[in-house]
């Protein structure tokens, strides 16, 4: 449904996306970037007023949805951060391998089809001495609240264009090519449990020739 797609759902995700308890965990999180940037699925654009000018060199704005990148233009005029949209033509992120020093994702990974292949394409362009900055929800430790998520899902599936409150994060993280250097979790914001388990912190590439003898 493109109407939904491109404006009912753009304004959803802006009136509920960002509540105080993950405005918090944003505000600490995004000035953790540095040099040039890749956040993907930008959204709104909530996360461009928290970017460390001084640290920050360029942000490409990954984000495929037109009403998205309408309300993000807006959020863009609110900072000094130099920031340039780009989008998704194809299969693969539209910028050179290890060309980026950052890579921000804040509750994108549970909306992207295949998600191993999006975090590879990830790493292809992180440098090998950056990191990745991640906030999502995603599946709970706690079994009765995982019943919950799992007989739930279709709903959120279907409000949040194909959003999964199921998957394993920082599983996915990891089986993409990187190693989680610190990570945090909690229940967050005022909507059902079994939609609000986080996880937020920071991912490094795996070394290619860490299994190699040195000698």
């Amino acid at each position: 449904m493109p109407f939904y797609r491109d404006h009912i759902y753009p304004q959803l995700v802006k009136v509920l996306g960002d509540p105080k308890p993950i405005r918090e965990v944003r505000e600490r999180i995004v000035p953790l970037a540095e040099g040039r940037v890749l956040e993907i699925g930008v959204g709104p654009g909530v996360n461009f007023v928290h970017y460390d000018a001084v640290r920050v060199t360029k942000v490409y704005a990954l984000e495929p949805n037109a009403g998205m990148i309408r309300l993000a233009e807006r959020q863009r005029r609110r900072t000094t951060v130099d920031i340039t949209f780009i989008g998704l033509p194809g299969e693969q992120i539209p910028l050179e391998d290890r060309s980026v020093d950052t890579v921000l994702s804040t509750f994108t990974l549970c909306t992207i089809p295949g998600v191993v292949e999006a975090l590879r394409g990830v790493r292809r362009v992180l440098k090998p001495s950056g990191k990745l900055i991640f906030f999502e929800h995603g599946l709970s430790p706690d079994p009765r609240v995982r019943r919950w998520q799992e007989w739930s899902e279709p709903i959120p599936h279907w409000l949040f264009e194909g959003c999964h409150v199921t998957r394993d994060i920082p599983s996915l993280i990891e089986q993409s090519g990187f190693r989680i250097e610190q990570m945090e979790t909690a229940y967050l914001a005022g909507f059902p449990k079994s939609w609000t388990h986080c996880w937020w912190g920071t991912a490094i590439p795996h070394d290619d020739n860490a299994h190699l003898d040195p000698r």
